[in-house]
């Protein structure tokens, strides 16, 4: 196990609380101003600047930076170069995304008000109870875990772990509140830089590849179209990896539903393009022979996972939600796209013309235009959506739960 911090030293703990924090948050914002131009400034970059910033407050073991799917908060990339060891990795993921168990799960802070926990504190010091203490920290020599989460108004858009080993200087209130103080800033650039994208030029193939994943989730096939997408996922580690772990958080969160449910997950990839991953698992015919030849001791169904380019009509909730559009806002610009006037958006939504005209006011500050021309040109040739779906689109084509039911 990676030990990051060495002895943990209280950097800048003399200082006011209020002191660091704005230190920390100025530090992020010197970071993203560092980067080389628009087109670096893409998700990962956002996040590993955030965690960077962090970590020189708020010292850690062991800490890793998590790019979330708002609707299913699996796993779309992340920082790993010095988070927890490689044979950790399905443990953790059977916890988090198939069992969703532990009391800091991240479906728990989802619904939290606070976006910042350490575990030892939510525990009361019953750590042993927890079952993510008992198979994941412990057996790694870690004493204790801080979370925070990186939410935009309720939009979870990533997470941020740290650990500390046994023997390490225990994490202090204090900490838990510059984590927090982190959240909404590094949220709302997470927001903002999937904003910034370049031209697509169509050079890769616009077809998805398929994995099929064992009973342990060793890579049982990987088409080569797959394994060209897969190099893509934007993820950092100390090792080379076969498969990449937004790619097990997916395959986890199709463990916890039954044989021939789907679950979907999207990310921007490292070349600038929005991937859809879907997974599934189903028991093979010839179950005996499937166990066998994937060295299994045990006949569990197998996980299919197909990956490729997101369709442009499923992209255009995901983009006026970056926007920080409100419910009631992105409603009306998916019907002022495609091609509605005041008056009908007014009749299909039963609310008056003025407060139409007041909404779109909004809707056109945030998104930096002056008309609804301007707006249809920022999607179609900023975005490059060649057609909207009719309304009513989900936030970004299926996420219909409420965030304080269990998704965002």
């Amino acid at each position: 196990m990676e030990k990051d911090s060495g002895n943990l030293p209280a950097q800048g703990r003399a200082r006011p609380l209020v002191v660091r924090q704005r230190l920390m948050v100025e530090t992020f914002d010197r970071r993203l101003r560092a980067l080389d131009g628009p087109d670096t400034l893409r998700s990962l970059a956002v996040l590993d600047a955030a965690a960077q910033s962090l970590i020189a407050m708020v010292p850690a073991d062991v800490w890793c930076a998590v790019l979330l799917d708002p609707a299913t908060m699996l796993d779309t990339g992340g920082q790993h170069e010095h988070g927890f060891p490689e044979g950790v990795m399905p443990r953790l993921f059977e916890i988090e995304h198939a069992e969703q168990a532990g009391a800091d799960n991240i479906r728990v802070l989802a619904r939290r008000p606070l976006p910042a926990s350490l575990l030892s504190r939510t525990m009361k010091g019953e750590m042993g109870a927890n079952i993510y203490y008992q198979d994941v920290l412990r057996p790694e020599g870690l004493a204790d875990e801080l979370r925070v989460v990186l939410r935009d108004g309720r939009r979870i858009r990533g997470l941020i772990v740290l650990c500390r080993a046994c023997g390490s200087a225990p994490f202090t209130a204090a900490d838990v509140r510059l984590a927090a103080a982190l959240s909404a800033p590094a949220a709302r650039s997470l927001r903002g830089s999937f904003l910034l994208s370049g031209i697509d030029r169509a050079d890769v193939p616009d077809a998805p590849g398929l994995l099929i994943l064992d009973g342990d989730h060793q890579m049982h096939y990987v088409s080569p179209t797959a394994e060209r997408w897969l190099g893509t996922v934007p993820e950092r580690h100390t090792t080379s990896r076969s498969l990449p772990l937004a790619v097990g958080a997916i395959a986890a969160g199709a463990r916890g539903v039954p044989p021939g449910h789907q679950v979907t997950s999207r990310l921007r990839s490292s070349t600038g393009h929005w991937l859809t991953c879907r997974a599934w698992r189903s028991v093979p015919r010839d179950g005996a022979a499937e166990c066998s030849n994937s060295g299994t001791s045990r006949c569990e169904p197998l996980t299919y996972i197909s990956i490729g380019p997101s369709h442009p009509g499923e992209l255009t909730a995901i983009v006026l939600d970056a926007y920080g559009l409100t419910a009631r806002e992105r409603e009306i610009a998916q019907l002022v796209l495609i091609g509605r006037s005041t008056s009908q958006v007014a009749e299909t939504l039963h609310i008056s013309t003025y407060t139409v005209q007041d909404h779109l006011r909004h809707i056109f500050d945030k998104a930096g235009v002056r008309s609804r021309r301007e707006l249809t040109g920022e999607l179609f040739f900023r975005h490059y959506l060649p057609y909207l779906m009719e309304p009513p689109l989900s936030k970004d084509g299926r996420m219909r739960a409420d965030p304080q039911h269990g998704s965002s």
